[in-house]
């Protein structure tokens, strides 16, 4: 399997995962069908044998799935490589975050103390955002089968 980052790295596939990723949201209903190949390369304005490759790769990778429907393929983002990502990421928000400007402290230095307790609220509350969105998209898929 592709790195999760390789995938990601290219910008067609990133085009695609935001289109899939607009469509479900857009969609009030928990058993979401999926976008198809023809309504993404219209989007994209790319040929359909550039998406079906591109569409690949992400599949390849875990990010997305198909549901076939006689010659037609229906496809729906899937959010659970990305928490490698997001894992891989949380670190480097946190430390470039300022939390003293955040909390409106202005020119008042935080001591060391109070920033490490900053750091693990953030880094609780982005964990805690995390298990709470995962456990809803497994009750989502639950529910739509």
């Amino acid at each position: 399997m592709a790195d999760i980052f390789d995938v990601i790295a290219d910008a067609t596939r990133r085009d695609i995962l935001q289109i899939l990723l607009d469509r479900y949201e857009s969609d009030s209903t928990i058993s979401h069908g999926g976008t198809s190949v023809s309504e993404i390369v219209t989007a994209l304005g790319l040929s359909q044998p550039t998406v079906s490759k591109h569409l690949k790769v992400l599949r390849e990778a875990g990010l997305v799935v198909v549901r076939e429907e006689g010659q037609h393929r229906y496809y729906r983002l899937e959010y659970s490589p990305l928490e490698t990502v997001e894992d891989w990421l949380i670190p480097f928000l946190s430390v470039d975050f300022d939390i003293a400007e955040a909390v409106g402290l202005g020119e008042h230095a935080l001591t060391g103390q109070a920033k490490q307790m900053a750091d693990a609220i953030g880094h609780a509350v982005a964990d805690t955002t995390h298990r709470v969105s995962t456990a809803v998209q497994a009750v989502s898929k639950k529910l739509g089968k």
